[in-house]
């Protein structure tokens, strides 16, 4: 164990190097020789490395000994002496076929199979391609040049730009200092778009030739105009001479920030201009500027250490939202924060157990499992809206302009970040923060009248088992009575005399108001009917914090689902697209209280009926020109119920646009396109249909079709197409590696698949490992059955298969979590069953 501790940083500090690679796709054999010059601090050091077969090590000319050790990923070398010396190692490495390191994305172009080479370093994967000092803080210069067996028309891309071809070798321009995790290339048969910023920054889109040349386009104009924003906004130059964005065939995360080479999974940069979601053009915009955002802050400024994970991840998860805002402010991006970021992390961070934001961390294994999504990026993001909303936009860009100036090209810690914008605010973030950062977890806010006074008191919330330790927040409570504290520090604070207070506020007493800080309110009886009166007084994001407020209370089991269902109806004809998405993710978890086809089911099928049918009579099943941005996003929501209700006139016309568009189900409109298919599949279903929606998903490149597909198929009610499907999961030519959680997910998800998919993993766990393991996204296998199993006997199950893999490196957290989380939903719906159904039953 001592050497996983020991960073080699503190043995040899690189400083420049020479990497040569002969890459050959044939053989999938690399041949590396990688020159490292630096200081060393110790006689005995040694460099990282991962499945490198080296043939001989030189110090300044001269052969050293040296000894692989493969368990903790080293090569040790004994040196002379201490002080400068210039490394060569010679060795040999395969391609990987498991995402990480240099590895093939394969696809398909007429019928002919291709591939497309690219690399995927972070966390800990440079050391696959390279042996070198493999952590964040061993910045360095690089010199790189790559020789492959290369054929007229391909391309080669690098973090910098190609200086000169000589011999069939390529040679790329010397980097800045930067990290070993942040180096890529990519190389095959591209396609690109070019443009310049205003300040002269090249900007690119690469992809390969199967896509059409207009699915670049969007990507292009949000690149550019993301990368003239940052300049703005961070008052510092972007500091490269290009900017490419490449999207690969296969990649494991969903984009990756390399500096100068940022790598995407296609469905995350390619969008078709005439036919693609709103909601689907916002992923694409915010995963773009996520990535553009990190070119400063993570790439010219890096956490020193894994643990600061969340200062990368956290900060360009809000950054991202701040530049689509400033770009195409039309869409109110901030609504998507609260969809997608807000209820994320505060579901997760319910659960005792879950990791705080900034985790100590040394094993490579436990780095990956860092990468929660929920808390890194979800919960670090709404930690920093905090800081934005206390200390304002003008403090913060000062703030970040200091910072990048101090730590450019180096390293840095969560302690810089907050000292430069304390700094430049005048406040001390630091201390607010620290309560955030280091603490799992978040409060609840009890706001009750007692004597007539008014009472705040904040404790830990739980979803299911949680222990109280006495944990208090510096809570920015953001409420609508001057009287209270900008920030609550307490355990209960004493807001005077309610009475007296309501009178002179002339309004329903709030906390939290604009849904920005990190903690949920449960108000008593009277506040909450006085909100309830004047609902129709509060904003979109009011009434979605209100709704989520009272889904999470219940899943806490501190309310009961049955006082809220008869809510529901209040909120059904709201025409905010955010409203409808906290309204039917509070009835969609309605269905854990009801067993598949009882009259329970039935009824609350009804209540959907109800609450959806207005909606379905205004907006229609085809979209419409000139529709508000709301009505758009609004319209999958109460189609989808409707289809869940069974309603007959729903079923009928969405079969009806199918037969009007069997022969081009691509060119159906992408905003209902998933319902239309699903319906089909589900309804008018049979096996020539499946075969035809399997043999589409293999052929088109159109990500968003491929998904809507992926839903379509996972929602059919024929078991025995359910076992066609399962057998198709281990087949890496029709359901790629990266995108097989969403088909497992679907099929699990389906009541008449849920058995065949479990079935699956249990027994094919090895394979699944072998295949995804060495990946950040592996463990989500395991977070998606426990967002679906909500029975005594599958919780059993559930523990019988984990438990025993309890002690995997990497997984432990993960399935302590989420058996507490099944255990907390099984205990509920025992607990709340039959009140919840006798409340929907009242209503229909």
């Amino acid at each position: 164990m001592m050497a996983e501790l020991t960073r080699f940083y503190n043995m040899f500090q690189p400083t420049h190097y020479n990497i040569f690679l002969d890459i050959n796709r044939e053989s999938k054999q690399i041949t590396g020789q990688t020159e490292i010059t630096g200081d060393a601090q110790t006689q005995e050091i040694a460099l990282h490395q991962k499945g490198l077969k080296v043939s001989k090590v030189q110090a300044d000319g001269s052969d050293v000994s040296f000894i692989t050790d493969n368990e903790n990923e080293a090569i040790r070398i004994k040196l002379a002496d201490t002080g400068m010396v210039t490394l060569k190692v010679d060795y040999t490495a395969q391609l990987t076929d498991s995402m990480m390191g240099i590895y093939p994305s394969y696809y398909e172009i007429d019928g002919e199979k291709k591939q497309i080479i690219g690399t995927q370093f972070e966390t800990t994967f440079a050391r696959q391609a390279f042996p070198g000092i493999d952590e964040p803080e061993a910045k360095a210069t690089f010199d790189l040049a790559i020789k492959f067996d290369e054929h007229a028309g391909e391309t080669i891309l690098s973090n910098m730009p190609e200086i000169k071809t000589e011999n069939g070798v390529h040679y790329f321009d010397t980097t800045v200092k930067m990290s070993t995790y942040l180096i890529a290339f990519a190389f095959g048969e591209l396609q690109s778009k070019l443009t310049e910023t205003k300040s002269g920054v090249q900007v690119g889109v690469f992809a390969t030739k199967a896509h059409k040349a207009n699915e670049l386009d969007f990507a292009l104009d949000i690149a550019k105009r993301a990368i003239e924003f940052y300049e703005d906004f961070y008052q510092t130059p972007y500091p490269l001479p290009h900017s490419w964005q490449l999207a690969l065939p296969d990649f494991s995360a969903g984009a990756m920030e390399n500096w100068g080479l940022v790598t995407y999974r296609e469905a995350y940069l390619l969008l078709d201009p005439d036919n693609t979601a709103l909601d689907m053009k916002q992923v694409v915009a915010t995963v773009i500027t996520h990535e553009l955002a990190h070119q400063w802050f993570g790439d010219l400024v890096t956490m020193q250490w894994w643990d600061d994970l969340w200062l990368n991840e956290s900060f360009a998860n809000m950054m991202e939202y701040v530049s689509v805002d400033a770009l195409e402010p039309d869409w109110h991006i901030w609504e998507l924060f609260q969809t997608s970021e807000a209820p994320a992390a505060l579901q997760r961070d319910a659960t005792d157990g879950v990791q705080s934001v900034h985790v100590q961390v040394n094993n490579p294994a436990e780095i990956d499992a860092l990468f929660d999504g929920a808390i890194v990026y979800a919960k670090g993001a709404r930690m920093l809206v905090m800081v934005r909303a206390l200390i304002g936009d003008d403090a913060l860009r000062l703030g970040l302009k200091n910072y990048f100036a101090a730590h450019q090209y180096g390293n840095a810690t969560g302690a810089n970040l907050w000292q430069a914008l304390g700094d430049a605010a005048g406040i001390n973030v630091g201390t607010i923060m620290e309560s955030w950062l280091e603490q799992p977890g978040y409060p609840v806010v009890s706001a009750k009248i007692v004597n007539g006074r008014l009472v705040l008191s904040q404790k830990q919330f739980f979803i299911g088992e949680g222990k109280q330790s006495g944990r208090i927040w510096q809570i920015p409570l953001n409420a609508n009575y001057e009287n209270a504290p900008r920030i609550m520090d307490q355990a209960e604070v004493d807001l005077g005399d309610y009475a007296a207070l309501r009178e002179q506020n002339g309004k329903p007493f709030r906390v939290n108001v604009g849904n920005d800080s990190h903690f949920i309110v449960s108000y008593d009886k009277v506040l909450l009917d006085d909100i309830l009166e004047n609902v129709n007084q509060l904003d979109a994001i009011d009434q979605l914090q209100l709704l989520q407020d009272l889904r999470l209370l219940a899943e806490g089991n501190q309310i009961s689902y049955a006082t809220i269902v008869p809510l529901l109806n209040k909120f059904s004809e709201s025409q905010f697209s955010i409203v409808n998405d906290a309204l039917y993710r509070l009835a969609g978890d309605l269905k854990k209280f009801v067993q598949v086809a009882s009259s329970e089911e039935k009824n609350l099928q009804k209540l959907f009926d109800q609450l959806s049918a207005n909606q379905v009579q205004r907006l229609g099943w085809l979209p419409k020109t000139g529709e508000t941005n709301d009505d758009q996003l609004t319209r999958p929501y109460v189609l989808n119920a409707a289809l869940y209700a069974k309603n007959a006139d729903s079923i009928a016309k969405a079969h009806e646009i199918f037969i009007e568009n069997k022969d081009q189900l691509e060119a159906l409109s992408a905003d209902i396109r998933a319902f239309i298919l699903s319906n089909e599949v589900k309804n008018f279903g049979d096996e020539q249909l499946f075969d035809r929606l399997l043999r589409e998903y293999q052929k088109t490149s159109n990500p968003s079709y491929k998904v809507d597909i992926t839903r379509a198929l996972t929602a059919t009610t024929d078991s025995a197409l359910i076992d066609k499907l399962v057998t198709k999961f281990e087949d890496a030519n029709t359901i790629k590696p990266q995108d097989l959680r969403a088909w497992f997910r679907g099929v699990l998800a389906n009541p008449v698949g849920e058995q065949a998919a479990w079935d699956w993993i249990r027994n094919d766990w090895q394979w699944l490992e072998d295949t995804v393991g060495g990946d950040m996204e592996f463990t989500t296998y395991i977070t998606v059955i426990s967002g679906i199993f909500h029975t005594a006997a599958r919780l059993q199950e559930f523990k019988q298969f984990f438990e025993p893999k309890l002690n995997t490196p990497g997984l432990t957290r993960e399935i302590q979590m989420d058996i507490k989380v099944i255990e907390g939903r099984v205990q509920l719906v025992e607990d709340e069953g039959i009140a919840v159904n006798k409340a929907i039953e009242s209503l229909v």
